[in-house]
């Protein structure tokens, strides 16, 4: 079940029923996932996006609920990758890569209905969308182009275009190419993005210097995305955003090269609601310190609102400051915190590693929730963004049929069905829905074979013949796709993920086998199972041995080997009954 701590204004969409209107100690979040046949690893929140009307709970099998009004509601979109709520609109980006938004500033002729913004780019090349951030009355898309597009209101200029020639737009309009990140908060009419190289770019209300463009930079309004100077060295890691402030968190790397980076804090911004870590305005970015940033804490995970910012470090502390009105900052008062204080963190259910939980700020609420990374990889949505992209590229009727079953079989989640994706991928060979749960596991776990697999399947221009790994056995090839043996060979994983040599294409001649032995090995190979069709021998079973041996293959439960010595005796035993069924 999943596990989900609130604290601060529990109004204005009430979060939970027969409580104060401010609460300001953690108590547990309750709501019912009616579809009880999901299993637990589904049931967990994967994200939380809040503002003061609405707040959406997206759950890891790609489903969400919004509490709008007074019971949550289910959100009719399907394989939702991130949610996103500004003030006055929200935006579902999925893991096809389409963005479905609703707002006033989006579609006002009926606010309370999602459409597809991200098929109103113009440029067709660039409708397939990696992030989304929303602003106060804005949407920003981050393409897989790398270019950005903003939608909404630029009443500040945070479109980063002429606020009274442009007031607003009702179709996404590009800002700039080249971008890797993109950063803003629900509450923001300002805007940040980091290019290719990156150096760090701002637009939008800058009336409390919350761009941090220093103090001789006092205009209100900055309506052209404009390099921000005087960035602390280091690695920008993230950036979010209140109303009239923002919160850098940079990566340094240290002198030691034995110690890891060190991660710290930075603000720029208005001291009125306390929200930057000090008591004074800033101008331009400048650290936060203080002494609970101690030298062998890492941070987390951190997360702000409208002027409140909490952050959980590995050493099982939460750190917060700012304003406290709504009990935001869960100390158990409400008056505000200009400085970095600890907070008792509350004592979670689950015995896990803190790095296991995640912190969300609403604009004046917050949540502490469990959310554990998940035991597959992300292969599956990289398979639909690369069909996605391809559809669009193509002809619309140009292997469509193929497209949407893919996206179908896909979207179901199911394991039992999954085997089907590899089925259309390696030319209708069956692969067993445990290996499939395996592979995913191993690829997980290995950020080298993802890598590599990316590489393999996921580049367009990669020669269709070189997925496949040839091994001929008298004057007969048998292609294996390379992700199979990745899996299921210590040799071929070896060969494959060596960077010093590139044996794509090469052929390997193996004919120690018989053919019913490479059958058995081949059938295996691809379905964790037996072919019962073929029967054992004691050959078979010393061909078998030196197959493993060779191919270096994983021996998973059951063991191949195994099974066949099993097999083996249960044949002897069945003939010997005959036999004995026969002379009496």
């Amino acid at each position: 079940m999943n596990d989900c701590l609130f604290f601060g204004r529990n109004k204005n969409s009430k979060l939970i029923k027969n409580e104060l209107k401010i609460i300001t100690k953690p108590i547990q979040f309750k709501f019912k996932i009616k579809n009880e046949n999901e299993n637990e690893n589904e049931k967990q929140i994967k994200q939380i996006s809040s503002t003061i009307f609405s707040t959406i709970f997206l759950f890891k099998n790609g489903k969400a609920i919004e509490y709008l009004n007074k019971k949550p509601e289910k959100i009719q979109i399907k394989n939702i990758q991130k949610v996103t709520v500004g003030a006055e609109n929200e935006a579902i980006l999925t893991i096809e890569g389409n963005v479905f938004a609703k707002g006033n500033n989006i579609n006002p002729k009926n606010s309370k209905e999602f459409i597809n913004i991200s098929s109103l780019i113009e440029d067709k090349n660039d409708r397939i969308i990696e992030d989304i951030v929303a602003g106060n009355t804005s949407i920003y898309l981050l393409t897989s182009n790398q270019n950005v597009y903003g939608i909404g209101s630029n009443y500040s200029g945070q479109l980063g275009f002429d606020s009274k020639t442009l007031p607003k737009t009702e179709k996404p309009i590009l800002m700039m190419k080249n971008v890797s990140k993109i950063f803003s908060g629900n509450t923001s009419s300002f805007f940040f993005l980091l290019n290719s190289n990156q150096e760090l770019f701002g637009c939008g209300d800058n009336f409390w210097s919350q761009l941090g463009l220093g103090e001789s930079r006092k205009e209100s309004k900055i309506q052209k995305l404009t390099k921000i100077q005087n960035i602390p060295k280091g690695k920008i890691i993230d950036i979010q955003s209140g109303y009239e402030h923002s919160i850098m968190l940079i990566e340094i790397e240290n002198d030691d090269e034995n110690k890891n980076p060190k991660r710290k804090f930075y603000s720029s911004g208005f001291a009125l609601y306390n929200g930057l870590g000090r008591n004074e305005n800033i101008y331009e970015f400048t650290e936060i310190k203080s002494s609970l940033f101690e030298e062998n804490d890492d941070i987390l995970d951190f997360s702000v609102g409208i002027a409140h910012t909490l952050i959980l470090t590995s050493n099982k502390k939460m750190i917060g400051f700012g304003n406290n009105f709504n009990g935001q900052l869960g100390n158990g008062y409400t008056e505000d915190e200009p400085t970095p204080i600890q907070i008792e963190l509350p004592k979670l259910r689950f015995n896990e590693n803190i790095s296991n939980y995640h912190i969300y700020c609403g604009e004046n609420k917050s949540f502490i929730y469990y959310s554990p990374p998940s035991s597959f990889s992300n292969l599956e949505e990289d398979l639909i963004k690369l069909f996605e992209k391809k559809r669009i590229l193509l002809n619309q009727n140009e292997n469509q049929n193929q497209i949407e079953k893919l996206q179908e079989i896909i979207s179901n989640k199911s394991i039992k069905e999954s085997n089907q994706i590899f089925e259309m991928i390696y030319s209708n060979r069956i692969i067993n829905p445990k290996l499939y749960s395996e592979i995913k596991e191993i690829i997980n776990s290995n950020e080298k074979i993802e890598e590599t697999m990316k590489r393999i399947y996921l580049n367009e221009n990669e020669n269709e013949n070189e997925k496949d790994f040839i091994i001929e056995r008298k004057e007969k090839q048998y292609k294996f796709p390379k992700l199979i043996l990745i899996m299921r060979s210590e040799l071929y994983r070896g060969m494959f993920l060596s960077v010093t040599e590139d044996k794509s294409n090469k052929v390997t001649d193996y004919s120690e086998l018989s053919n019913k032995s490479f059958q058995m090995l081949e059938y295996w190979i691809y379905s964790n199972q037996i072919k019962d069709e073929i029967e054992i021998t004691q050959e078979i079973i010393n061909e078998i041995k030196r197959g493993i041996d060779y191919f270096q293959l994983n021996q998973t439960n059951p063991n191949l080997f195994d099974l066949l010595i099993r097999k083996f005796n249960y044949q002897n035993q069945n003939q010997k009954k005959k036999e004995k069924c026969l002379i009496f």
